[in-house]
């Protein structure tokens, strides 16, 4: 008998979205006596490392976590440089997206950013608007709690201009004011740095998927690293709530 007979299809074929709380670039640059945007910038070089694994494991979506809203309460260096690698990262990494056909969302409360890098998100997401190869989604500025709040909002105001009543309001709608509700959720959550908690990351999306915590730094994740994560997750059976 085969080792997969009985296993839940799912257990046993790759993620089509994964996730990524990509921690500890403050704690590389530490331990090497760097300032702490040295850490970020090798961290930009395991984001590159990440999208090609994705791509060729035929991940369909790739979304990961770049900043979140609490994020702001870091010294004003580290923040201020944080944007402006951001800033230099949508520019440069333009034409590698096009060549991979990998589509750039950005999802968040994109008003906390200076205008100027405010269009260039807009800028990139809409130069790669057609590209069906892969999603990268970043989180900038977001927040799970941000994220079902403003959900709750935009059906208030519904509510307020009659399209929607009370009562119609269920787990369906909800989800469908959520970021990325047309996209399929996350099926595997990896965390680097060993700390074993979501941080307020896509806590409603997240709600089925499976969990995988290394103990890496970010800077130092490797294409090995994404592949021990998929092997954990192929190595797992997701039943939803079932038997």
């Amino acid at each position: 008998m085969s080792e997969l007979d009985g296993a839940d299809v799912d257990s046993v074929v790759g993620p089509m979205h994964i996730a990524i709380i990509m921690d500890g670039n403050n704690r590389w640059a530490k331990k090497k006596h760097l300032p702490s945007i040295a850490g970020h910038t090798a961290g930009a070089s395991a984001v590159r490392r990440v999208v090609e694994a994705a791509v060729r494991d035929g991940v369909k979506v790739l979304t990961l976590f770049a900043f979140s809203s609490e994020n702001w309460k870091r010294p004003k260096l580290e923040v201020d440089g944080l944007m402006a690698l951001f800033m230099r990262s949508l520019k440069k990494e333009l034409k590698r997206l096009n060549e991979h056909k990998i589509r750039l969302r950005v999802i968040g409360d994109l008003s906390g950013f200076s205008h100027g890098l405010q269009n260039q998100i807009k800028s990139v997401e809409e130069a790669t608007a057609s590209n069906t190869q892969m999603t990268l989604v970043i989180a900038a500025n977001y927040g799970g709690r941000w994220d079902i709040a403003q959900a709750a909002k935009s059906i208030a105001e519904r509510i307020a201009l009659g399209e929607l009543a009370p009562e119609d309001i269920n787990e369906t709608v909800l989800g469908e004011h959520m970021q990325l509700a047309d996209l399929p959720p996350p099926d595997l959550l990896i965390r680097t740095s060993g700390e074993e908690r979501i941080s307020n990351f896509l806590l409603w999306q997240t709600a089925y998927s499976e969990f995988v915590f290394l103990p890496v730094l970010w800077p130092d994740f490797e294409q090995q690293h994404f592949d021990e994560a998929i092997q954990i997750y192929q190595n797992r059976q997701r039943r939803y709530g079932g038997r």
